[in-house]
């Protein structure tokens, strides 16, 4: 019987005054729930292979990338397109050339392609009035559900002050030369595996003029229909010293927002009612690379936070957010501000520019692992459950219910989820094999909050589906 707090590896425990009752009596429910009918036994919840995966991430591997996108001199958006060594045009064709080989490694495993579209720029320095914004794309096809993608993305552009200096040294060794390495990296160690669903990686352009580039791939995967099951974003994951004084490498920020802002106004009306201010889509994928931190690397904790991005700023996922897809920014804890967006120079003393020395190589391993990691989780499980309903009211239990998702076949069974109304993250679990509802008899609905994910043979599992009537069902 499969009871377990789904995160109780990347947390201590937490208990708030006059919490511990209502929890205590949780957990005896739990302990005394009669198994499902006909449950079979549940995997592990640990996949060997996905240990190999974050085994397999190599250091030196994404320092050798840092320093050849750093060698490009700027990777501005509207910088030169025609040069082989410096600028935006030679590094996305190296990006690309990054891509084929590891391809033409595998057999041909991916698919690789540029995204563009042309933004206006409007500079004196520049005759045009317009800029191509070229993004680089690798898709492996799932086996299975090659129509579901999961993405990881991060930016190739980088600039100084003057958002319209073109030609200036703009190494972006941390932002986000450290994203793109982790990217290609990533890319790299998946690529000699086999997964259900589809994994996408983009070195995306123009996110610093206007998130330009994050806004074209995002309208590209609505318009092609992919089932986006979550985008993790990754800019700036190299930089441990911060502005503030303060030394972490082993810590990663989350940002997610709360609420997709593509609900109706009937699900808005219902979420007033039932909860879930906390548990759209977005909000759960951030939990579930939490408990892969947790799971599967004792040297990097995730630290949550539940905001769309740093305050006042955005990055690359709000574009797809935007559409109602899942997606989260991942990033490096502490900023050094005398390290983003500066002309590289000494001024009183102090050194300026996004430099290869501000990035700790061994860091952005770790995150990079974490992103592998996840994408492999995601890939290798079953789709999320669908129309999730949860019941209970005047009642002493509640009851959970969902449909399968379309590749049902892969499913093996699934996990039901609760926590007290107050706690940010899942508390409790219990796998119920291949019910299709059930019953948390002495739960009160009002106390508590509930989900359901769905689980592989192997052990990975999809991220947890918050009941209609909040937000998160599909």
């Amino acid at each position: 019987m499969r009871t377990a707090s789904r995160w109780q590896k990347s947390r201590p425990p937490m208990r708030a005054p006059g919490r511990s009752q209502i929890l205590a009596v949780a957990l005896l429910v739990a302990a005394s729930l009669p198994a499902a009918s006909g449950a079979q036994q549940p995997p592990p919840r640990e996949n060997p292979r996905v240990r190999e995966i974050v085994a397999a991430v190599s250091a030196p591997s994404i320092g050798a990338t840092l320093q050849k996108l750093v060698s490009f001199g700027t990777r501005h958006t509207a910088s030169d397109t025609v040069s082989a060594a410096r600028g935006i045009g030679a590094a996305r064709r190296w990006v690309k050339g990054e891509f084929d080989r590891i391809s033409a490694a595998c057999g041909s495993c991916f698919e690789v392609f540029y995204v563009s579209e042309k933004y206006p720029w409007g500079d004196s320095t520049r005759t045009a009035d317009s800029v191509s914004v070229v993004s680089v794309v690798a898709i492996k096809r799932g086996s299975r559900d090659p129509n579901r993608v999961v993405l990881m993305t991060a930016h190739l552009d980088s600039r100084v002050n003057d958002i319209r200096e073109v030609r200036d040294s703009a190494p972006g060794a941390n932002d986000d030369g450290s994203g793109v390495a982790g990217v290609l990296e990533a890319a790299r160690v998946l690529s000699r595996r086999t997964f259900d669903g589809s994994i996408a990686f983009a070195a995306l352009a123009g996110e610093e003029e206007g998130l330009w580039g994050g806004r074209t791939l995002a309208r590209t995967a609505k318009s092609k229909g992919w089932y986006v099951e979550g985008v993790l974003n990754n800019d700036m994951i190299g930089n441990i010293e911060g502005v503030d004084g303060a030394i972490d490498n082993g810590t990663v920020r989350v940002f997610s927002e709360g609420v997709p802002p593509t609900e109706t106004d009937v699900e808005r009306m219902a979420r007033r009612g039932t909860g879930g201010e906390v548990d759209g889509i977005s909000r759960q994928l951030a939990r579930y690379l939490e408990w892969i931190a947790g799971v599967y690397l004792s040297n990097l904790r995730v630290l949550l936070v539940y905001r769309l991005d740093r305050f006042g700023r955005g990055g690359d996922h709000r574009a797809f957010a935007d559409l109602g897809f899942a997606a989260v920014r991942v990033t490096d804890v502490h900023e050094n501000f005398t390290r983003q967006h500066q002309r590289v120079r000494v001024e009183n003393g102090v050194a300026y520019g996004d430099v290869l020395e501000g990035v700790n190589v061994s860091y952005v391993a770790k995150v990079t692992a974490l992103n592998a990691a996840a994408l492999a989780s995601l890939a290798w499980a079953p789709a999320p459950p669908r129309s999730v309903r949860i019941t209970g009211a005047v009642s002493p239990a509640a009851t959970l219910s969902w449909v399968a998702p379309q590749d049902s076949a892969a499913v093996l069974g699934y996990q039901v989820y609760w926590r007290a109304t107050d706690a940010s993250r899942w508390e409790s679990s219990r796998w119920v094999g291949q019910a299709r509802a059930h019953t948390f008899d002495g739960l009160v609905i009002d106390n508590f909050f509930f989900g359901v994910s769905s689980v592989s043979a192997g052990g990975d599992e999809s991220p947890v589906v918050f009941p209609a009537g909040g937000t998160g069902a599909n």
